[in-house]
């Protein structure tokens, strides 16, 4: 490996921090907000607080080091991390050597880190999201000599490989591919949180991928802001084919992905390595109506959409496809939004993860106009859940009585069973009964029931 000055920093800062703690146990706890974008970060926060010394703990009191890896893509979200650190001003003070890190896309916005700054004085530091390499050295200042740090769009953003990660499963992982954004989709802040786009070399995610794999892991899942945008010395198409000639017994998976990069190479790929990657596709939608999406700055058209999702159910037989939808953004009139529900209808989606529209500060949506009511909002997400609820249930359907593949994740035993839950290769939810399993074993369970948005059975030999 050719290591980065920039890791090397890294390297040589840990190893300091350790020096400076003097032994003894150390521990860190790490609360997650977002996307799994962020669950990967956290995965790298978790790997750098133990080459510093610092070992994982579920209990913010019994806490030396406490990072927060925070959201901005809706308001609730940001609430929801600010009112976790307000609970944790008793436990500064309680110990004051007790170092708190807020890190990730909400204080990458100016105001929210000037916020913490000023008053949230028990915060140590801040950090954003593309500069987390940097948290090594701002532990290391604070104990040195009790200095806050602050750091705010004072450097470009960088891709460090070797940061150590420690992997939340054995059985499954995430392999961020590449980082931030160009859309400037006009309700969006992810291009000013996360930065512009850059992705990492083929080489090295390939390695990661053939290593996992080397140590048991059952599903690969590749992220990015914008996955299939990804460009290094090859087009995501051209990268996820070479993954999937590596030897061993996985599978792969990705998101998220931008319907304008969703290109015939893609399709293509994934129809030839139907065995390997999972036959499913998360593609955003977000509306139904053309004059929302130009407002949208989404650049393409309802039949542009539905021309891709067309393409990609006669390539893979059986995929399962899933969407995002904004309800009720600036200027979305009751016309607008039946758009959505006939698209709905017409695309017959598997699941739809709907969200009602949060104005972002920044964001050209944010001073927009017309701003639709709250009232109207919750109507129109009601109408809409209620909508795809029936076509949800209809499109599991087609799995009652049949074998499906499982991936097991969680074992839960309650009165008079043990539920086992995971998901078989079209991303849905299977909860079933068994004599005996293993988280990350792969098992045949017969369906015997369905719902809208999960799948019960009983595991077969």
């Amino acid at each position: 490996m050719i290591y980065t000055k920039e890791q090397l920093c890294v390297d040589e800062t840990m190893s300091r921090v350790r020096e400076l703690n003097g032994g003894g146990i150390r521990r860190v706890f790490v609360q997650t907000f977002g996307c799994q974008q962020n669950e990967a970060d956290s995965e790298k926060l978790v790997g750098m607080a133990r080459a510093m010394g610092y070992e994982p703990t579920d209990t913010p009191d019994m806490a030396d080091l406490i990072l927060v890896n925070t959201c901005a893509i809706r308001e609730h979200a940001e609430l929801k991390a600010l009112s976790m650190l307000g609970r944790f001003k008793a436990l500064k003070r309680k110990n004051p050597d007790l170092i708190i890190g807020v890190v990730g896309c909400m204080v990458a916005q100016e105001h929210r880190a000037l916020m913490l700054k000023n008053d949230f004085h028990y915060v140590t530091f801040t950090v954003e999201p593309g500069r987390l390499y940097e948290i090594p050295s701002l532990v290391c200042k604070y104990i040195e000599n009790r200095r806050r740090s602050f750091i705010f769009g004072d450097g470009e953003d960088k891709i460090v490989e070797g940061i150590p990660t420690a992997r939340t499963h054995a059985h499954r992982a995430f392999v961020s591919i590449m980082y931030g954004c160009n859309n400037f989709c006009s309700y969006c802040i992810v291009p000013y949180v996360r930065g512009r786009e850059r992705s990492r070399s083929s080489a090295d995610i390939i390695a990661e991928c053939r290593d996992l794999v080397r140590k048991g892991v059952k599903e690969i899942t590749l992220l990015g802001q914008n996955v299939n945008s990804y460009r290094s010395d090859m087009n995501f198409a051209q990268l996820i084919s070479a993954i999937a000639e590596l030897d061993g017994d996985f599978t792969i998976r990705f998101m998220t992905s931008h319907p304008k990069d969703t290109s015939d190479e893609l399709i293509a790929a994934m129809a030839k390595y139907r065995g390997r990657i999972a036959p499913y596709f998360h593609l955003p939608l977000q509306a139904g109506s053309n004059s929302v999406l130009r407002a949208m700055n989404r650049t393409y058209t309802r039949e542009h959409y539905l021309e891709i999702l067309g393409k990609l159910r006669a390539a893979v037989d059986g995929i399962a496809v899933s969407t995002d939808v904004i309800v009720g953004f600036p200027g979305e009139s009751e016309e607008d939004f039946e758009d959505t529900l006939d698209i709905l209808r017409t695309a017959r989606f598997d699941m739809v993860y709907a969200f009602l529209y949060s104005p972002r500060e920044g964001t050209r949506a944010a001073s927009m106009t017309d701003q639709i009511p709250r009232e109207v909002k919750d109507a129109r997400m009601s109408r809409l859940l209620a909508l795809q609820d029936e076509i949800s249930y209809q499109k599991n359907e087609r799995f009652l009585n049949t074998v499906c593949h499982v991936l097991v994740d969680s074992v839960k035993t309650g009165e008079g069973a043990t539920v086992y839950t995971g998901r078989n290769p079209e991303n849905k939810l299977v909860h079933f009964t068994a004599d005996t399993a293993r988280i990350g074993d792969v098992v045949n369970v017969r369906i015997d029931r369905i719902a809208a948005f999960d799948l019960i059975g009983t595991k077969i030999n």
